[in-house]
């Protein structure tokens, strides 16, 4: 399977994809860490980038009561799920490839951006970068969570347990398809380290660059990647 394809398949999984995810323990709390982790001014303006069913759309507006929300994501079924999930007139939702969200009409620019389980799914992860970059205001925040488990060897045993032996049969059980979970491990097997991944989002621009940890079972699998874009010059 192709990063191009996964949209189509999460079209497929969209309707059990939040009871299965909701099996997974921490799943919602650690998206809500992530959010509280951004620094965002009351009324601000925040980018969910791959919002998927709303999740992390939904753990913004628990951390960020008083900010404005646009939340995007290139899969259609996903985006049906998360707009029966959404509080009416909270978050404009869109339809949109975070390749290049401006093509899709995601202007900015941003106080803060998250983008969770994302970035690995890009065809070119750098240029994706760069253009993150330029939706943000100058010292605005962004905040990638995302599996990394290539530094450690503990994090790989356990990441390819816990996929074989509970995402995969599951997503079976919940979607009667096992593709996208399937994609879902290699594409975590193959993803950036944490130094490596901070070094890519330095090389993008990014400063403040650091990583924060979940704790439970995702501690040293799932992370808080962060950063901001510098201020502008006098």
């Amino acid at each position: 399977m192709a990063k191009a394809d996964v949209p189509r398949e999460f079209d497929r999984v969209a309707r059990s994809y939040e009871l299965l995810t909701g099996l997974n323990p921490g799943y919602r709390r650690h998206l809500r860490l992530s959010a509280a982790r951004l620094e965002v001014p009351p009324g601000g303006e925040m980018l969910d980038l791959c919002c998927g069913t709303g999740a992390s759309t939904r753990a913004i507006l628990s951390e960020h009561p008083q900010v404005r929300v646009t939340a995007a994501d290139a899969s259609s079924g996903m985006l049906a799920e998360a707009a029966r999930r959404l509080p009416d007139g909270r978050v404009r939702l869109l339809r949109a490839d975070a390749m290049d969200p401006r093509a899709s009409g995601i202007e900015g620019p941003f106080d803060a951006i998250l983008m969770a389980y994302g970035i690995r799914n890009m065809s070119d992860p750098d240029r994706c970068l760069e253009n993150l970059l330029g939706l943000l205001k100058p010292g605005g925040a962004i905040c990638f969570h995302e599996y990394s488990v290539t530094d450690s060897s503990r994090a790989r045993a356990t990441w390819n347990a816990v996929s074989l032996g509970v995402i995969i049969p599951g997503g079976f059980l919940t979607s009667g398809t096992t593709r996208i979970y399937r994609y879902l491990r290699r594409s975590v097997l193959e993803f950036d380290g944490v130094g490596a991944f901070e070094a890519r989002l330095r090389r993008a621009g990014f400063t403040d660059v650091r990583t924060e940890p979940m704790d439970g079972w995702q501690r040293g699998i799932v992370h808080s990647f962060l950063g901001r874009r510098p201020e502008a010059s006098a």
